[in-house]
């Protein structure tokens, strides 16, 4: 009789031991994860409404798709400037350009982001993770500035825009003088970068993207991918050339969709998948003075401006756990946003440096009632601060300032023209009027007044009033 009931015991245990780990668990939350890995695909001069998810009905993008369909779609993603350089320090920094002092887009051998400014690599580095970035840096061409010395442990790409050469369509003379090298893990393989060089380097960022993903599997990693396409000079690999049927623009397009669905797969084939974030963006709007070769936004404006047009940039995160897939959302917030937002989902300290992003994962993952931590965004165009959105994303102040407006788009890699327009103080209200069509300063004065106040209140912090560059934009 004994020996029944320990028998009985013994299986009445196991059944209890099988059942908590069938399918009836409840689902993992946030806290019981592993620290996710991280991908960034981060495009150059691809306009909001380049792919298919985010309505071009012309051009079937498979890769793109799949991603939104198993992330969610944000609408409402910004970045502080819609110039290279100063985008990029942004989102690996969650700094204004206003605090780097990052501005424009900087050229060849040029100092970049000083290193009292802590880069994701930086931050993820010490706390376990392997990083890499293979794509174009643009934060700095020193020795002690480009990625291996900026807490990249593997990288490959060039170090500024593709465009920076002696094949520039304007200024082949000043851009002549200084070849475009290709590197690898801190050293140059190529001296000078061809035309047929160039053919390869979205396949070559993927290339080493795949292996980096297959050779880190086993480890927490960090892999930030900033494309050189679409921004022009457009070139694309023979297997994608001409494919699109749509011209050169599109042929990219396709590649670069190619590329997304070949990262997203090697997350999957290396069973990476549900412990990964992907972010899927770009560093602004399209160059449009290259007409056939720059991208569509339905926004006012471009590349290099303040308008929704330069700083509203499409975006999808990916990250099964906790996002619904095929979801979207219309939340505002911006790219320095995504390090402290990383840091928090990955319990990750924060850089010892003081930065304006915050962590907004609430509104990323989707929560009911989350809120935006913002009081504002600010908003500049080289170093000439331009404007500030309300931190719900609802309301757009733009002070007064210069901008530019295409009259003459170019055609085949030639640049257009542009003539430089002037708004005052303007106020928009974003959530009916995204083209910002209408001023409502006048009806909103209580409102305008706040986002004045606060616009100074940052102007005084930021910006010495002697500041001035160039806004033109590589």
């Amino acid at each position: 009789m004994k020996s029944f009931f320990s028998l009985f015991s013994f299986l009445l245990i196991l059944s209890f031991a099988f059942e908590s780990c069938s399918g009836s668990a409840e689902p993992v939350t946030e806290e019981e994860q592993a620290p996710p890995n991280v991908v960034i695909i981060f495009l150059d001069d691809s306009g909001w409404g380049d792919f298919e998810p985010f309505g071009n009905k012309e051009l079937s993008t498979p890769g793109v798709s799949t991603l939104a369909s198993e992330g969610r779609m944000f609408k409402n993603f910004y970045v502080p400037q819609a110039i290279c350089s100063a985008s990029r320090s942004a989102l690996l920094t969650g700094c204004y350009p206003g605090r780097t002092k990052v501005f424009g887009a900087h050229g060849p051998n040029a100092r970049g982001l000083e290193r009292t400014f802590a880069t994701m690599g930086e931050v993820f580095k010490p706390a376990g993770y392997t990083t890499a970035i293979f794509g174009k840096w643009h934060c700095g061409d020193q020795p002690d500035t480009r990625p291996p010395a900026r807490g990249f442990d593997r990288s490959s790409g060039l170090m500024y825009s593709n465009d920076m050469w002696k094949h520039h369509p304007e200024s082949p003379e000043h851009w002549g003088q200084y070849p475009i090298k290709y590197w690898e893990n801190g050293e140059v393989t190529i001296e000078d970068v061809s035309k047929e060089d160039q053919k390869h380097l979205t396949q070559w960022y993927t290339e080493r993207a795949v292996n980096f993903i297959k050779e880190n599997k086993d480890t927490s990693f960090l892999l930030y991918v900033p494309h050189s396409m679409p921004h022009v000079p457009l070139f694309v690999s023979d297997e994608f050339e001409g494919k699109s049927g749509q011209g050169l623009y599109a042929d990219v397009l396709l590649e670069l969709d190619w590329s997304v669905s070949q990262i997203n797969q090697a997350l999957k084939d290396n069973g990476l998948e549900e412990n990964t974030i992907v972010i899927f963006t770009s560093d602004n709007g399209p160059w449009t003075s290259y007409g056939n070769h720059s991208g569509q936004t339905p926004f006012r404006e471009a590349k290099a401006t303040s308008f929704d047009g330069g700083i509203r940039s499409a975006c999808i995160i990916k990250y099964p756990p906790l996002i619904e897939a095929g979801s979207s959302s219309t939340s505002t917030f911006f790219s320095i946003d995504l390090l402290p937002s990383l840091c928090h989902l990955a319990d990750v300290p924060l850089p010892g440096n003081e930065i304006d992003g915050m962590n907004v994962w609430d509104l990323i993952e989707g929560k009911p009632d989350a809120k935006n931590p913002h009081d504002y965004y600010a908003i500049s165009t080289g170093s000439h601060f331009e404007g500030v959105m309300s931190g719900d994303g609802n309301w757009k102040l733009h002070l007064p300032h210069n901008y530019r407006v295409l009259v003459e788009p170019g055609m085949d890699g030639m640049a257009g023209k542009y003539k430089q327009m002037q708004i005052d103080t303007a106020l928009y209200r974003m959530d009916g009027d995204g083209m910002e069509t209408e001023n409502v300063l006048d009806q909103q004065r209580e409102i305008a007044d706040e986002l004045i106040r606060l616009a100074k209140a940052h102007q005084q912090r930021f910006f010495a009033p002697e500041e001035g560059a160039d806004t033109g934009g590589h």
